[in-house]
C-alpha cells in the first residue's frame, strides 16, 4: 500500500475525473478496455496470420492477406496503443485534461472495433466504410491530443505532429486502395512504418522516464534517469532519411549505408542507461526496454547490410526485427508498465514478465532469420507467429484481474 504522500501525489492526476455514477472498473480509465481487447486481438490476428502464411488455411473473403496483415499490425494496433498512451498520460502531462471514462470511453472503443471489422471485411463492405471508420478513430485521437500540439511550451508537440503525419499517410493508403492514388499500398505501408517508428521513439522517451525512475525509486536507488533528446533526435533523423530514400530510391546502394547509420543511431539511445553514479543495466525493466532499441537497431542494420552485399536475402524478413521485435516489445512494455503503475501497484518483474520479453525476442529471431534457413521457412513462419502470441497470453493471465477490478490504492481510475 502506498503511503499518504504518494497517494496525494497520485490523486493530482485525477482532479478532473468525470463525476459519472456507476462506472464499471473496466471503463474506469482509458487503458483498461483497450488492453482487455488488444491482447486477445493480437493473439487472434497473429495466430490467423501464421495459419494463412504457412499455407494451412485460406481466407476466402480477403483478396490481399499481406496488405491486411501489415495494415492491422501497423495502423490497427497503433491506434489502440496510442489511445492507451494518450488517454492515460495526457491527464498527467496536462492538468485540466478530462480523463476518458464511462460511456464516452465505451463509444470510442466501439468505433475502434468497428474499424477492425470493416478492414477485415473490406472486400465485402468496401474501401470507403473502412476508410471512414479508421480515419475517424485516428482523427479523434488527434483531437484528444490537441493540447499537446497547442501547448505554448511545445513540450510534447512532436507526438502530435507525428500523429498528424500518420493520419495523412493513412489517408494516402486508403486513397490508393480506392484507386485515387497510383502508389502501391505496400510502399505506403513502408512509409507508415518509418513514421510509426519515429512516434514510438518519441513515446519511449516518456515511457523510459516513468518506468526507469519509478523502478529506481522502488529500489531505493538515489539517482535520476534522463532520456536525452539529442540521441533520440539523431535516431529520428536517420530513420526518416532511410524511409524517404527507400521510397524514392529503393535500388540505390546508399540506402545500405543509411540503414547501418540508422541502426547505430537507434542503438546509441541505450547509452542513456549508463548513469553517472549507479549501475542499472542489471535491472529487469531496464533490460526489457534496452531490448526494444537493440531489436530495432538490428532491423535497420541488417537491412542495410542486405542491400550492401548486393545479393539480397530477404530485406522484409529483417524488417521484422523492427515490427515484430521493436514495435511488438514496445507495445508490450507500455501495456505492462501501465498495467502495474496505473492500477495502483508498484512496477514489478517476475517470471511472467521475463518470459513475455523472452518470447518476443525468440519469435523475432525465428522470423528474422528465415532467409538463412529457407528449408524450414514454413515451419518458422508458423511457429514464430505462435511464439509471438505467448507474451499476450501471459499478459491476460497476469493483468486481466487488475484491469477488471478497482485500483489497489483506492484512487479513481
Amino acid at each position: 500500500m502506498q503511503n499518504k504522500e504518494e497517494k496525494l501525489h497520485a490523486t493530482n492526476h485525477y482532479l478532473y475525473y468525470p463525476d459519472e455514477e456507476n462506472i464499471p472498473p473496466y471503463l474506469a480509465y482509458g487503458f483498461r478496455p483497450i488492453f482487455l481487447l488488444l491482447a486477445p486481438y493480437l493473439i487472434l490476428s497473429m495466430v490467423l496470420w501464421g495459419f494463412v502464411w504457412s499455407g494451412v488455411i485460406n481466407i476466402p473473403f480477403m483478396d490481399n492477406v499481406l496488405v491486411w496483415h501489415v495494415y492491422e499490425m501497423l495502423f490497427g494496433i497503433l491506434t489502440a496503443g496510442v489511445m492507451a498512451f494518450l488517454t492515460t498520460g495526457l491527464p498527467e502531462l496536462f492538468p485540466g485534461t478530462v480523463p476518458l471514462v464511462g460511456k464516452k470511453l465505451k463509444y470510442v472503443m466501439l468505433l475502434w472495433i468497428a474499424g477492425r471489422i470493416s478492414f477485415w471485411f473490406i472486400d465485402i463492405t468496401g474501401v470507403y466504410l473502412a476508410a471512414i471508420l479508421n480515419l475517424a478513430i485516428l482523427g479523434w485521437l488527434i483531437w484528444f491530443a490537441k493540447d499537446v500540439v497547442l501547448d505554448k511550451l511545445q513540450r510534447h508537440a512532436s507526438l502530435g505532429y507525428a500523429l498528424v503525419a500518420i493520419f495523412g499517410i493513412e489517408s494516402w493508403f486508403f486513397a490508393s486502395m480506392a484507386g485515387f492514388a497510383t502508389t502501391d499500398p505496400v510502399m505506403i505501408l513502408r512509409v507508415a512504418l518509418g513514421v510509426i517508428v519515429i512516434l514510438i521513439l518519441l513515446a519511449m522517451r516518456r515511457v523510459n522516464m516513468e518506468a526507469v525512475n519509478e523502478l529506481m525509486e522502488d529500489k531505493g536507488i538515489d539517482d535520476i534517469y534522463i532520456s536525452r533528446p539529442p540521441l533520440t533526435n539523431l535516431a529520428i533523423f536517420c530513420v526518416a532519411l532511410f524511409t524517404a530514400v527507400e521510397f524514392f530510391y529503393p535500388n540505390n546502394s546508399v540506402l545500405g549505408w543509411i540503414g547501418l547509420a540508422s541502426g547505430a543511431a537507434v542503438l546509441a539511445i541505450t547509452s542513456d542507461y549508463n548513469l553517472k553514479d549507479k549501475f542499472i543495466l542489471n535491472q529487469p525493466y531496464v533490460i526489457y526496454l534496452y531490448c526494444i532499441y537493440v531489436l530495432m537497431a538490428l532491423g535497420y542494420a541488417l537491412m542495410g547490410w542486405d542491400i550492401l552485399i548486393g545479393e539480397p536475402y530477404d530485406i522484409n524478413s529483417f524488417r521484422h526485427f523492427i515490427t515484430a521485435g521493436g514495435l511488438g516489445l514496445a507495445y508490450l512494455m507500455v501495456m505492462v508498465t501501465i498495467g502495474w503503475i496505473h492500477t495502483g501497484r508498484h512496477l514489478t518483474s517476475n517470471i511472467y514478465t521475463h518470459l513475455m520479453v523472452f518470447f518476443i525476442v525468440l519469435a523475432t529471431f525465428m522470423r528474422g532469420m528465415i532467409p538463412f534457413f529457407e528449408e524450414y521457412s514454413m515451419q518458422l513462419y508458423f511457429w514464430s507467429a505462435i511464439v509471438w502470441t505467448l507474451p499476450f497470453v501471459l499478459f491476460i493471465k497476469v493483468f486481466f484481474k487488475f484491469l477488471l477490478t478497482p485500483r489497489a490504492d483506492g484512487i479513481k481510475g
